[in-house]
C-alpha cells in the first residue's frame, strides 16, 4: 500500500505515519511518501507510483504555478490522476463554510477535524476508510448534519409538507394539495427524518418546531 501524507507541519506528518505503522494494522507494511506543501505533493505525483491512500491537510502552502491553492485543489488532482486512491481531508478549521466547502466540492472518503484525532482512533479510522466506509469525525459530522438540515429546510416544498403533517394531513391529502407524487413526498420526508435523526413523522414535526423551522 502506498500512502501519501501531506501537512505543512513535519511533526504532524511523523505522527500520522507512526500511528499507521502499528504492527498488524495492514496486511502489508505501507510505503509512506511525505510532502509539506502543495508543490512538494505535486512533485510526488510525478513518481511512478499508484497511491492507495492520501492524507491531506486543508491549509497547505500553495503552488500557484499549477493552480493548486489548498488541500482541496491537491485532492481533486489526486482524484483525477489516481481514481482508486482513498482521500482523507484533515482540517483544523471548524468554520461551517469551510467544512461545507470541503464536503461539497471534494466529497472525500474521510473528513476529519484535527481536534477529533487521537493516537488511538486514527488507525481505526484509516482502516474503516481503506475497507470502503466513508467517515466523518464527530465535529465534522455535526457540522455537515446542521448544514444539510438547513439546506433541506429552506426548500419551500419541504416546509409545506411539514406544515401539513403538523396539521394532521395524511400523505394522500398532501399529494393532492401539493400536486406532488406520493413517492416524491415520501422521499422528501425520508431525507428530513435522516437530517433530524428521527423515525416517526410526529417526531420530525416536533424537531422542526424546536429548531425554529415551523
Amino acid at each position: 500500500m502506498n500512502v501519501l501524507v501531506v501537512d505543512d507541519h513535519p511533526m504532524t506528518v511523523s505522527g500520522y505515519i507512526e500511528s499507521l505503522s502499528l504492527k498488524g494494522l495492514f496486511l502489508q507494511s505501507p510505503s509512506f511518501y511525505k510532502a509539506y506543501s502543495c508543490k512538494e505533493a505535486f512533485l510526488r505525483l510525478a513518481y511512478p507510483v499508484l497511491f492507495d491512500l492520501a492524507i491531506i491537510d486543508y491549509g497547505l502552502p500553495s503552488h500557484e504555478a499549477e493552480n493548486i491553492y489548498s488541500g482541496i485543489d491537491l485532492a481533486r488532482l489526486i482524484q483525477q490522476q489516481h481514481p482508486d486512491c482513498k482521500i482523507i481531508m484533515i482540517t483544523a478549521h471548524t468554520e461551517v463554510l469551510i467544512i461545507y466547502d470541503i464536503f461539497k466540492k471534494l466529497q472525500p472518503d474521510g473528513l476529519i477535524v484535527k481536534n477529533d484525532i487521537t493516537p488511538e482512533n486514527l488507525p481505526w479510522t484509516i482502516l474503516q476508510i481503506i475497507e470502503g466506509n466513508n467517515h466523518q469525525s464527530p465535529t465534522a459530522k455535526n457540522i455537515i448534519k446542521e448544514i444539510w438540515k438547513k439546506d433541506l429546510m429552506v426548500d419551500d416544498t419541504n416546509r409545506q409538507i411539514l406544515l401539513y403533517l403538523s396539521k394532521g394531513y395524511k400523505l394522500k391529502k398532501i399529494e393532492i394539495t401539493l400536486l406532488l407524487s406520493l413517492s416524491a413526498i415520501q422521499r422528501r420526508i425520508a431525507q428530513m427524518k435522516a437530517a433530524f435523526d428521527v423515525k416517526e413523522d410526529s417526531s420530525l414535526v416536533e424537531e422542526a418546531i424546536l429548531s425554529g423551522f415551523l
